[in-house]
Parts: C-alpha cells; sequence; structure tokens
C-alpha cells in the first residue's frame, strides 16, 4: 500500500477546490493528460469522470468513480484502467496550521495490477505519488486565493 504525504502551503479548502475540479485532473495526476467530467455532480458519491493516457501515438481511456467523500477533508477514488484493472485511491486533506498535509493512499483492487503487485510495484507507486503530489501542490499554490472563496 503506497501511502505518501504533501504540505500544501494553502489551507484546506484552497486544496479541495482542486480535488473538486475534474478538468483540473490531467494537470496533477500522473498519467493522464486530459480528463472530462461524466457526471456534472463530481465530486459527490457514483461520480465519474474520463481520463486519456496519452504514450506517442497511441492513447487509452479509464474512468474514475468517486466511493466516498466528505466534502473539504476526504476523497476516496476507484480508478479502472482495463489493461492493469482498478486502484483504490485515497485523499485526506488535514489542517496543517494554515497549511494542509494531504496524505494520499493508494493500492490495486483487481485485475493485473492486483495480482502482479509485488515490492517493485509498490516503489513505483511511490515514485507516481511523490510526484503527482509535488504538482498538485504547485497547481494549488499557483492559483489566487481568491479565486477559492466563495
Amino acid at each position: 500500500m503506497a501511502v505518501r504525504h504533501q504540505l500544501v502551503r494553502r489551507p484546506p479548502h484552497t486544496v479541495w477546490a482542486v480535488l473538486a475540479d475534474p478538468s483540473s485532473y490531467g494537470e496533477w495526476v500522473a498519467g493522464p493528460s486530459e480528463s472530462v467530467p461524466l457526471d456534472d455532480t463530481w465530486p459527490s458519491q457514483g461520480s465519474r469522470l474520463r481520463y486519456t493516457i496519452r504514450l506517442g501515438p497511441w492513447s487509452v481511456e479509464g474512468v474514475t468513480t468517486v466511493r466516498h467523500q466528505e466534502t473539504g477533508s476526504e476523497l476516496e477514488l476507484e480508478a479502472a484502467f482495463a489493461p492493469l484493472g482498478t486502484a483504490r485511491i485515497f485523499f485526506q486533506l488535514r489542517p496543517w496550521g494554515e497549511e494542509t498535509l494531504v496524505v494520499c493512499d493508494e493500492h490495486p483492487l483487481r485485475g493485473l495490477g492486483g495480482t502482479l503487485h509485488n515490492p517493485v510495484s509498490e516503489a513505483a507507486l511511490q515514485l507516481r505519488h511523490r510526484g503527482m503530489l509535488a504538482r498538485l501542490a504547485r497547481v494549488v499554490e499557483r492559483r489566487p486565493e481568491e479565486v477559492f472563496r466563495a
């Protein structure tokens, strides 16, 4: 189970605003080049987004479904990518003074990814998360704070 954390220099509501924007996933999630909401209710439970992974001239699509959410603090997703199966991805936002500690916990659930899960694939997930959480922090921190105040 790959668990990583990242301190983001913004309050939790600001980080949540990015997690709640399905069109931004292509900016910070490792792998997808774009994401499109399939439902108007993201990130409510059961809502989905389609993402595209591009490798040179090839592209493959997957779907991510919200399995659980607590607005402003928790988002649990199931990412389905046909060649590899599905994975559980859980984000927890913890207030850390005026900043946010983002904890990401991911593990394979079904399919080839779960069957072949081993220490090497776990290390690859750790590297993926390090980059992904750093990109999430950059996306959140570069947006003006006023954008997140409603």
